[in-house]
């Protein structure tokens, strides 16, 4: 009994960290039409500059509020890193997909690339604060608090998002402006800014994930927001292109999927697995689990 609550609760740290990668990389494709491959790259800039403040900066160093401190720090470079590439880089791409794809695989393969040649390619461990030390007995079973932290703040960012999605007027401005952004232009309504805050948003929780990233893993690497990136596509295939809620579900149900089958089978299969499902959800239903995708973000 103890083994499985163990991988329930693996298996919910790391949905946790999945759906903060895959949330924005939704969000910016749902309300925007954009499909980002440099996602994964903010998710490397918060995770390397929350490693960073934790070991240079004084006041982001030590106990729980200067890991807190640390992760605010590597949240907000990657919140810029993301609002620079959309001015600079996005903005003039809009409705031009292939070469959106292009330049954003471009800084997908650049930004590792500069991390490495900085810092090196060898893992650098992350300090683990006082609050994410130890575990707590659930059910038997001695889960660790870190895992814990992750769902946690997780389920504070899902609320956020559908929060803003459905209850905030930039949010109803940007999901009239991918229907007909002539329209709204017309009625006097700055579209941009509405995009460029979403684009900040899902940006801001790349880098939240870079930075809780390497708590859970223990240690940031330049390759890491590559890795986690590929299985936030998977999540954002299975859960619907546009939907935040389904990205939530799919975002656990790939962690459990690949959690249990790697236990009770062998290493690596839970991945074989996971793109199974992946294959399974597009040949059968297009679109993903939840329905009227392609209408609303929800």
């Amino acid at each position: 009994m103890s083994t499985v609550v163990l991988l329930l609760a693996t298996g919910l740290g790391l949905g946790a960290l999945y759906f903060l990668v895959a949330s924005g990389l939704s969000l910016i494709f749902g309300l925007m039409d954009v499909l980002n491959f440099a996602h994964g790259a903010f998710l490397t800039v918060g995770g390397y500059a929350a490693w960073w403040a934790s070991v240079h900066l004084s006041w982001a160093a030590g106990g729980g509020w200067g890991f807190l401190a640390a992760v605010a720090f590597g949240t907000a470079a990657g919140t810029v890193a993301a609002l620079l590439v959309e001015l600079l880089v996005i903005r003039p791409l809009y409705g031009h997909h292939r070469e959106q794809i292009l330049v954003t695989v471009g800084l997908s393969l650049a930004v590792p690339a500069l991390v490495q040649g900085i810092w090196g390619a060898d893992p650098l461990t992350f300090p683990r604060p006082d609050i994410a030390q130890g575990t707590v007995g659930v059910l038997g079973a001695a889960v660790p608090r870190d895992w814990l932290l992750l769902v946690a703040v997780a389920a504070a960012v899902l609320a956020g998002l559908l929060l803003f999605v459905r209850r905030t007027r930039y949010g109803l401005i940007v999901r009239a402006g991918v229907e007909d952004r002539a329209m709204v232009t017309a009625l006097g309504i700055d579209v941009r800014t509405a995009f460029t805050l979403v684009f900040a948003i899902g940006g801001a929780a790349a880098s939240l994930a870079g930075a809780l990233g390497g708590l859970y893993f223990g240690v940031v690497t330049p390759t890491q927001g590559v890795s986690l990136l590929i299985f936030a596509f998977i999540v954002v295939v299975i859960g619907g292109t546009a939907s935040i809620t389904g990205c939530a579900a799919a975002s656990v149900t790939v962690a459990m999927i690949q959690q249990f089958a790697n236990y009770y089978t062998v290493a690596g299969l839970g991945d074989i697995a996971v793109v199974a499902v992946l294959a399974a959800v597009l040949l059968t239903r297009q679109g993903g689990l939840t329905k009227k995708t392609a209408e609303r973000v929800a």
